[in-house]
């Protein structure tokens, strides 16, 4: 019998390990919370809440910074266009999609020249289904020349 028991425990001990590698994960749920329909408009959500969340993406402020790191001094559409840009190619060099964005931070220099270009944004969240909290400040400079700063939180 405690032969037995002995042969248990270490069958336990070894297969342990590999059936908890081979469990399935469960898929990452976002839950949107709106009380009002208000905001659907402005393309942004008043909070998410994610769960089962495999691994979290942190995001620095993206900008209008070309690929040899130089600043953007074109205007408000063409900066916004480039931050957009850069944004998504960080997210899927991360291995992560831009509908996972849960949180989103828009800095800009001029809320007043953002809003006549603010439907690019709203373009691009609606094209990858994009529904995040978001604040939007307006700030008294970016770096150098620039005029819009997007920072991200994304989740899988």
């Amino acid at each position: 019998m405690k032969k037995i028991a002995k042969l248990t425990v270490l069958l336990l001990i070894i297969t342990a390990p590999v059936m908890a590698q081979n469990q399935k994960h469960e898929k990452m749920e976002k839950k949107i919370i709106n009380p009002w329909q208000w905001q659907d408009k402005r393309s942004y959500v008043q909070a998410v809440e994610a769960k089962n969340v495999e691994s979290t993406l942190y995001i620095s402020g993206q900008t209008a910074i070309s690929d040899d790191g130089v600043s953007s001094d074109e205007d408000m559409k063409t900066q916004l266009t480039k931050a957009l840009q850069n944004l998504e190619t960080v997210i899927s060099k991360a291995g992560y999609k831009p509908d996972g964005i849960v949180r989103l931070n828009i800095y800009t220099t001029s809320t007043e020249e953002l809003w006549p270009h603010f439907k690019i944004f709203q373009d691009w969240a609606a094209k990858n289904n994009v529904k995040q909290a978001l604040t939007l400040l307006e700030v008294k400079s970016l770096f150098e020349t620039l005029k819009v700063e997007l920072e991200a939180t994304v989740v899988k």
